[in-house]
């Protein structure tokens, strides 16, 4: 069975909604749980703390704080097969058997204009930040925001803090000129769940030139398990992990052989592609891509790529 890392799961907002009361051990209705993660070979799984923007100030970092709270006590506590990834070296040394767990920021809204509260999710234990769900907040504009505006000058400071704690800058969900200012100003950019707009037309996946641009850089496009992300027509027919495969194609005809990755957002979406359908069957996607490629690149799409592409040693954050 092929190690992978899957960038982006939802599972943390699924289990707040619940109020705690999903086992995430086996809980049906979590795509993402500890058991479909170690039947999929997933070795190291990114949670991301996903906040809904429609909630008012305050309640937005408190839901924030309930989903790290959630992934501490019921993720991690829980789980003794289940470590915290906060220091980029641990990737490297992570122990067979072990399942790495990686806490990102999907959207900057619970911070509201306090960077003080990113100082704190650092310290909880975030290591990619992004600016923006679909639409504007304080610190950018999202894919959906008609505006389409760049950075603002908290965004930069934003930013800023990420380089100085080596902590990655997701564009994901980002407005493409907020993308090129990331792309301006970002030491560790990332894609953590994006396909390739010149197959499928959705504002959610990257130009061929943002992707030229994020592989010049060195830096990760991570492709997205969406079928709405994968095929323009998903609605009358079965998307299915051929489908990705063609993604996968066109990224590395732009240069990106070894700067692609998989972001599954399993929990964040409600369509799946077939023999997709939830983590424990991550492995028909390699089996897919066996057919098309050598097992040192499918490697390399699974893991190493990731891997390859760290950040360098991990900063402290000052007492």
């Amino acid at each position: 069975m092929m190690r992978i890392i899957d960038l982006h799961c939802d599972a943390l907002a699924k289990i707040e909604q619940s109020g705690g009361a999903f086992s995430y051990t086996d809980e049906p209705e979590l795509a993402s749980s500890r058991n479909r993660l170690r039947e999929g070979g997933i070795a190291i799984q990114g949670f991301a703390v996903f906040v809904d923007p429609a909630l008012p100030g305050t309640a937005r970092f408190q839901s924030c704080l309930n989903q790290i709270h959630y992934f501490y006590t019921e993720v991690l506590d829980k789980h003794d097969d289940l470590m915290p990834i906060t220091e980029w070296s641990q990737i490297a040394e992570l122990e067979e058997g072990k399942i790495g767990a990686l806490l990102t920021l999907e959207g900057v809204d619970p911070i509201e204009n306090d960077l003080k509260k990113l100082h704190l999710l650092y310290r909880l234990g975030v290591r990619s930040v992004g600016l923006t769900w679909n639409y504007s907040n304080r610190a950018a504009d999202g894919v959906l925001e008609p505006r389409g505006a760049g950075l603002s000058a908290f965004g930069r400071e934003i930013v800023a803090l990420n380089n100085k704690y080596r902590m990655l800058t997701d564009v994901s969900h980002l407005s493409e000129r907020g993308f090129w200012d990331v792309m301006e100003t970002a030491d560790y950019p990332i894609a953590s769940h994006s396909n390739a707009r010149a197959l499928c037309d959705h504002p959610r996946n990257l130009t061929d030139e943002q992707a030229r641009a994020m592989f010049a850089r060195g830096a990760q496009v991570h492709i997205v398990y969406c079928p709405e992300f994968t095929r323009g027509d998903y609605a009358e027919r079965k998307v299915e992990a051929g489908d990705l495969v063609r993604h996968i194609d066109h990224l590395c005809s732009l240069g990106g052989e070894r700067h692609i990755g998989l972001g599954s957002d399993f929990d964040g979406i409600s369509r799946m592609i077939r023999g997709l359908e939830h983590a424990g069957r991550t492995q028909n996607l390699v089996n897919e891509l066996l057919k098309h490629y050598s097992e040192e690149q499918v490697r390399g799409f699974a893991f190493d790529n990731f891997a390859r592409s760290l950040p360098g040693s991990e900063a402290k954050v000052p007492v």
